[in-house]
């Protein structure tokens, strides 16, 4: 297989996307990597850490799209980018996976334009994979569509189940639409409309609406909202679970010195299993393709995984089965809205 990573995108991009990539590399024997950026300096990372094992192999760009550009504008200006180059590439077949940490939108926008869209699906949506007390939850959608229309989180919810129970390993994905409130009277007039639609939707699990808090009590394992909804709910549960685990280590070390030493191993143990590097990214459900988008502050542990991710996915032909579910079964009421 052969997966392509934009090694410029990210705030520590190109060292900790480079060095990512290699590491990755040493635990996938028989895959290729072909890295998208400005060569001499993706070299002297390459360099830097020795001659990897394995197959490695570059493609020259000469533009960048930073992480303040405004997504449509970008992909239209800079079609040399190393993120618009590898969505071409893998559009092209040429490659089997594409992944980048650089800006969400651009990356989001041109994947669409350049893999298109698997049958059946008519928008994408980002599912990432958010830790909770009772094991991980995935949520869709986290920015690819800000205002979609009910049909849209129908599939999110079949694609988001696939992703679940393929790729996490849960049996019959438990599917929660995200809301104010959980009688099915109350949210907006999306929330009430989609809550209509997944509950006639015999490929998707239904167990009715869910409220912020149920995302870490264990009440699902699939949590469908809008775009809006979704981006703010990931970034909170982000900021909120590195400021406990740093609150938390700062009031142990200010109790005691020696038990801030023996409980360290029990913190790090804990933040690794809350850690959005460990899960690798998130998959842009719905395109033609495998996309991985990874978190702006990426390091080279997030890319690894991130790599892993791409590989698991295209092994388990989570496309074929995607397709699949959104073929089969009676289709969303997409006339009622």
């Amino acid at each position: 297989m052969r997966i392509g990573i934009d090694a410029m995108g990210g705030d520590y991009a190109p060292k900790e996307i480079v060095r990512g990539a290699v590491e990755a590399l040493a635990r996938l024997p028989g895959a290729e990597l072909v890295l998208f950026g400005d060569q001499d300096a993706i070299n002297v990372e390459l360099d830097r850490l020795g001659s990897p094992s394995g197959s490695i192999s570059i493609v020259h760009t000469a533009q960048v799209i930073g992480m303040n550009e405004v997504p449509v504008e970008a992909v239209k200006q800079k079609k040399d980018a190393s993120m618009c180059r590898a969505a071409q590439m893998a559009g092209d077949h040429e490659i089997d996976a594409v992944i980048s940490a650089g800006n969400t939108g651009a990356f989001a926008v041109v994947s669409q334009l350049r893999m298109r869209l698997l049958k059946g699906v008519s928008r994408p949506g980002i599912a990432v994979v958010i830790p909770s007390f009772t094991g991980p939850i995935t949520l869709c959608d986290a920015g690819a569509n800000l205002a979609p229309k009910p049909y849209h989180m129908v599939e999110y919810g079949i694609m988001a189940s696939g992703y679940a129970r393929h790729i996490l390993k849960v049996d019959r994905p438990r599917v929660g639409l995200l809301s104010v409130g959980e009688e099915n009277a109350k949210g907006t007039t999306l929330v009430k409309q989609a809550h209509e639609q997944m509950l006639a939707c015999e490929a998707i699990n239904f167990v009715g609406n869910v409220e912020g808090r149920d995302l870490f009590r264990g009440g699902c394992d699939v949590v469908i909202c809008d775009g809006f909804v979704g981006n703010i709910t990931l970034k909170l549960a982000e900021g909120l679970s590195e400021g406990l685990m740093k609150t938390i280590a700062k009031e142990i070390a200010l109790a005691s010195p020696e038990l801030a030493a023996k409980f360290d191993p029990v913190v790090k143990r804990v933040w690794a299993n809350h850690d959005y590097a460990e899960y690798g990214g998130a998959p842009l459900l719905g395109v033609d393709g495998v996309c991985i988008i990874c978190h702006g502050r990426s390091d080279h542990v997030a890319i690894r995984n991130a790599v892993r991710v791409a590989a698991e996915y295209i092994e388990r032909e989570l496309n074929a089965i995607i397709s699949a579910d959104l073929m089969g079964g009676p289709r969303p009421q997409v006339l009622s809205v």
